[in-house]
């Protein structure tokens, strides 16, 4: 009996839920306007960034056009000030968020995420010379910089202690260049942004060991867009299985960072 009245339910519920899928035209609408736009800041490596020649590129850009190619659908890019990301969205500047943004329960609260694309975390960087600081313990009574906006500010309340002072940024770009000058003696950043950085400038920057904190990925959309949110999922999940989003994250990271069983 209870088996029966189990399945009359999930009847029920998915009767009633492939209805509002279809009732909210978020997906129909993309479609007839043959594009999504996606807003991001496009000062993200390696996320999404200009190559030398201004070219977006980048391990979002790639997931998000392989999505729009099995969608049927193009993609269309919205640079935009991340400190007001989630009001533009909701504002209708753009369909959605896809640009490394931690799913985070105040964010859940205001947006609806996909399922987690990538697990990141929030990690320390600081001058390669610097030898004051060999772990996170270390980091007392610090200038810290962080991205504005952003969920290192979160982060920096983890640190061991409270930093002397904060300073926010408008990318991460322009608090390294401060931690370079010696401005501040610490950036939180993400872990994919933070080791792209130190790649491609050898010698200047060091990341502390561990993680300030673990976060995973998701793409943002408006709440009450649930079809188009679906139809992302969806060709999100047939990527992780083919092998898609192994074979893009091993181009960008050298390894499989989007693999769920490994988080």
């Amino acid at each position: 009996m209870k088996k029966l009245i189990l399945l009359i339910a999930v009847t029920l519920i998915a009767a009633l839920t492939i209805p509002a899928l279809a009732a909210d035209g978020s997906f129909n609408k993309a479609k007839s306007a043959g594009k999504i736009v996606i807003g991001l800041d496009d000062a993200f490596p390696p996320m999404g960034y200009r190559d030398d020649k201004g070219k977006l590129i980048g391990f979002d850009i790639d997931a998000a056009e392989e999505v729009g190619k099995r969608l049927g659908i193009k993609i269309e890019w919205q640079p935009t000030a991340w400190e007001g990301v989630i009001h533009s969205l909701n504002a209708k500047k753009f369909d959605c968020i896809w640009n490394g943004m931690t799913i985070t329960d105040e964010r859940a609260k205001e947006v609806a995420f996909t399922k987690p694309y990538i697990m990141d975390g929030q990690i320390a960087v600081v001058r390669f010379k610097d030898k004051r600081f060999k772990s996170l313990k270390d980091l007392k009574k610090v200038k810290v910089g962080a991205q504005k906006g952003s969920s290192a500010l979160s982060a920096v309340k983890k640190l061991p202690t409270a930093p002397v002072e904060l300073k926010e940024y408008e990318d991460n770009p322009k608090a390294l260049l401060d931690l370079e000058a010696s401005r501040i003696d610490v950036v939180v950043m993400d872990n994919v942004t933070g080791r792209d950085f130190i790649a491609k400038r050898p010698g200047q920057f060091k990341v502390l060991p561990g993680f300030i904190s673990k976060e995973p990925f998701g793409v943002a959309f408006r709440k009450e867009d649930t079809a188009l949110r679906t139809k992302v999922q969806q060709a999100l999940d047939k990527m992780v299985k083919d092998g898609t989003m192994a074979k893009i994250s091993r181009k960008w990271f050298a390894e499989d960072i989007t693999n769920p069983k490994k988080w």
